[in-house]
């Protein structure tokens, strides 16, 4: 089950598609994470660059997502966040997406598991708890609505 609003929303911005070409795995793409926003009612703070989004486009046209990176939160405590997922939906609803153009999320699937380690007291409950993000990918941005799985 999952918690009936969300604990947080992270905005994060990113960089341009770093493309690597088709590995064994897949076609490979790494995405800077530059900074950000994170807003809610259990959490407020800023997403610190240095973070990146791993990803492989799959034989099937899904895309594999690892993203790793930190938040700092109002405070001053430090967040490390990992989140693992997967997008897909039709292929002229991606192709819009690629192209930088605004789609509803409800037109693809965009889901990622997600894993917090923290040092600070206040947060601690994060090393917890597992949350599942519900996302939305725009131009610059990638939106994720954050749930926790009670």
């Amino acid at each position: 089950m999952l918690s009936t609003t969300p604990i947080f929303r992270i905005e994060a911005d990113v960089g341009e598609i770093q493309r690597f070409g088709n590995t064994p795995y897949g076609e490979r793409r790494v995405i800077d994470i530059t900074g950000g926003r994170v807003s809610g009612p259990r959490l407020l703070g800023r997403i610190l660059p240095g973070g990146t989004d791993r990803q492989i486009i799959r034989a099937d046209g899904a895309t594999d997502l690892q993203a790793r990176y930190s938040i700092e939160t109002e405070a001053g405590g430090r967040i490390l966040v990992n989140s693992d997922g997967l997008r897909h939906g039709p292929p002229e609803v991606l192709a819009a997406i690629a192209r930088g153009e605004p789609v509803l999320p409800t037109l693809y699937y965009f889901r990622t598991v997600m894993r917090f380690e923290t040092a600070d007291p206040a947060y601690d409950w994060l090393n917890r708890i597992i949350a599942l993000g519900t996302g939305a990918r725009e131009q610059q941005v990638v939106r994720l609505d954050v749930y926790e799985v009670v």
